[in-house]
């Protein structure tokens, strides 16, 4: 509760309860803020008690930490049941951006699972794609390498 509170902070706070209430009552206002706070501890506890007997058997293990919504994705995707350890497992991330940068580049991949980055349509709408592959691979549309961009006065 009070695990950001720095030591400065700690002694202005007991100076300004000495100032506020005086050195005489503060041990009396210590005592009703402890007994204050001991009693709504002991009030949500025997609520959860009472929400626990009512909820029954079928819910004797039920957390109410497990209302957030953190722990309980947390604890749902921990579940065995779903398989997600094994789809975790079985995900080879670093292979799969081997193969993509492969097919950017154009080289052939070594497995033979690797998507296929053509469409039926694609090698009839777009010229220049060679045996169903789309040709990802830049090239100059002819411009020689000291000739200029068109320049537009109104675009700029």
């Amino acid at each position: 509760m009070f695990n950001d509170i720095g030591p400065l902070e700690l002694v202005t706070l007991i100076v300004l309860a000495v100032l506020v209430f005086g050195p005489d009552k503060l041990p009396k206002v210590i005592q009703d803020v402890t007994r204050t706070i001991r009693k709504i501890r002991d009030f949500s506890e025997s609520a959860k008690q009472d929400i626990r007997q009512e909820l029954g058997p079928e819910f004797k293990d039920f957390e109410f930490e497990d209302l957030n919504p953190k722990t309980f994705i947390r604890k749902q995707l921990d579940n065995d049941d779903l398989g997600l350890k094994e789809i975790r497992n079985g995900f080879d991330l670093k292979k799969e951006m081997n193969e993509v940068a492969d097919a950017v580049h154009g080289r052939d991949s070594d497995s033979s699972s690797a998507p296929s980055l053509s469409s039926s349509s694609s090698s009839s709408s777009s010229p220049g794609s060679s045996g169903g592959r789309v040709d990802m691979v830049k090239k100059p549309e002819g411009r020689v390498a000291d000739d200029r961009p068109p320049f537009d006065m109104d675009a700029t």
